[in-house]
């Protein structure tokens, strides 16, 4: 299972709302995202993202794709 960490990596660098990783994505990034998108990536673990968004994401935040998901073994149900 993926665990969706943004919140967390978010806190780590002191980035408090939407509004704040709106800004530095643009200003770190070049990238443009609309308030309902920051919501929801904010607010549930995303189903799915574009590359773009990713890269954008990293590069704003100084991390990885790795900092943003952390993958946890789901437990096989029959063995």
């Amino acid at each position: 299972m993926l665990v969706w960490m943004l919140r967390k990596v978010m806190a780590d660098r002191g980035i408090w709302c939407g509004a704040a990783l709106a800004r530095l994505l643009k200003e770190k990034a070049d990238y443009d995202i609309s308030a309902p998108s920051i919501s929801a990536l904010l607010n549930g673990q995303p189903k799915q993202m574009k590359a773009d968004t990713l890269d954008a994401l990293c590069t704003a935040l100084e991390c990885t794709p790795n900092d943003l998901w952390v993958h946890t073994p789901s437990k096989s149900k029959g063995a």
